[in-house]
């Protein structure tokens, strides 16, 4: 997870998890990792890779944008413009903490952003195009940290070079590796990670983007399980 900035520990933040889904025809089965026993959110728990939105990711040229239809399901009950930064920070986040590069070849133009220097090295440019937008949830009140988070799930097929390869990846998750979907449960992992991977279990064989998203929002009032189902794109001329 980037660091930049100074972060309000009470804030609620948008962010950005990645599903990376392998074999889906066969064995399926997704890469997950064990958060550090002293983190504050979610210590010791097998998580997906992702983290915050940074203020930079806005600025983060996509060489390739979201399907136009988890663009618009991104923009219900949302801010718009957040589409881009999220996707910016789905991409950013899984070569932060496995090395795994979502892209497609190419040069940057002008200066490479900071956070973005050593997937810049591997000459990639960030790609969108395969993420899928399939689940959102907001943290409940009185944790530590409250993430609003959208899952993207994305075809290990779409992932540039070694899949097994994790020697570029942060310290941030540990035990990284690929888990049977079929044997998931087995591990210690966080209550919506479990409802996420019941919804991803339904979608393996399924290569279009979800008609609606789940969206799990709790807040001081209430926790509901409500459907985004979306806003059409607009023309353009």
């Amino acid at each position: 997870m980037s660091t930049t900035g100074t972060i309000d520990k009470t804030a609620i933040r948008n962010a950005a998890t990645v599903i990376v889904l392998r074999d889906r025809m066969g064995e399926p089965s997704i890469l997950m990792g064990q958060r550090g026993a002293k983190a504050a959110f979610m210590p010791n728990k097998f998580v997906f890779p992702g983290g915050a939105v940074d203020a930079e990711d806005a600025r983060v040229p996509l060489a390739t944008p979201l399907p136009a239809v988890c663009d618009g399901r991104l923009r219900d009950d949302s801010p718009d413009g957040l589409q881009h930064p999220l996707a910016v920070a789905a991409i950013r986040e899984l070569w932060e903490e496995t090395g795994l590069v979502l892209g497609t070849p190419g040069t940057w133009e002008g200066d490479v952003p900071e956070d973005w220097t050593t997937f810049a090295a591997t000459g990639h440019l960030p790609s969108a195009q395969s993420l899928q937008f399939v689940f959102r949830a907001l943290t409940p009140p009185g944790r530590p940290r409250r993430f609003d988070a959208r899952f993207f799930l994305v075809d290990a097929d779409d992932i540039q070079g070694d899949l097994d390869d994790f020697t570029h990846a942060s310290d941030e998750l540990s035990h990284l590796q690929w888990i049977k979907l079929t044997e998931a449960r087995q591990f210690d992992l966080p209550f919506i990670t479990e409802v996420v991977l019941a919804e991803v279990a339904g979608r393996v064989l399924d290569r279009d983007p979800p008609e609606s998203v789940p969206y799990f929002r709790n807040n001081d009032e209430a926790s509901l399980f409500l459907r985004l189902r979306g806003f059409p794109m607009p023309d353009h001329p």
